[in-house]
């Protein structure tokens, strides 16, 4: 049941049966609302209006392949690029993050009520990829390379640390942030100590750690 009001306007049975007055709630429970006539105090039960919904179309993205699903949410609800929700079908149980909202005439909108929106873009921020740039320990960019990580989505990833995966290591020199990601002063962030999670993460760049001399020659 949706959050009820203090006041609502109802008729009455005692002494308003065709008019709406202000009335007070005293109590919700079993499915009714027990109220108070502000003009008469006749207390009588109402039926809450029921909440309106509907089903919206939700495409999500996860390692380069998509899925449609369906969710149903009430029509006033307000969809807006940045949210996380938790997807539940059949098929799948996971965090998706919207990503973008179609209305109709494939119009796009940061943020729309759930009633206008046809479609909702998300990618899937449980478990996500990261692509890395690795560059030479010398500073030069020619034989960079690039490498995917995988990690879940809360992973922290902090400019200045050492990351090791697999035959890979790398010290993190800076990182770009995604276009829905909030809470982010800059889109690059490369001060020590800045960090990124890696479901807000665009791309990692950093210099390579696995060709470090250890020898003191």
């Amino acid at each position: 049941m949706s959050d009820i009001p203090d006041r609502v306007p109802t008729t009455c049975p005692s002494c308003s049966p065709d008019l709406e007055t202000v009335h007070e709630v005293l109590s919700p429970g079993g499915g009714s609302i027990t109220v108070r006539c502000s003009e008469c105090s006749h207390v009588h039960k109402i039926q809450p209006e029921p909440e309106r919904e509907v089903t919206l179309d939700v495409v999500v993205s996860q390692d380069g392949e998509s899925f449609t699903a369906n969710v149903t949410t009430p029509e006033d609800e307000t969809i807006e690029t940045g949210d996380e929700f938790i997807l539940e079908t059949d098929e799948v149980l996971s965090t998706v993050r919207v990503t973008s909202i179609e209305l109709d005439e494939q119009r796009r909108r940061e943020a729309a009520p759930a009633q206008d929106v046809e479609t909702v873009w998300t990618r899937e921020v449980d478990n996500v990829s990261v692509d890395v740039t690795v560059h030479p320990q010398d500073g030069t960019h020619d034989e960079s390379r690039s490498i995917t990580v995988y990690v879940p989505g809360d992973y922290e990833f902090e400019v200045g640390t050492v990351e090791t995966f697999g035959d890979d290591e790398f010290e993190i020199d800076a990182f770009v942030v995604r276009d829905d990601a909030t809470g982010y002063e800059r889109d690059r962030n490369e001060l020590e100590g800045d960090i990124v999670l890696a479901k807000d993460a665009q791309r990692v760049y950093a210099y390579d750690e696995t060709t470090t001399a250890w020898s003191a020659w």
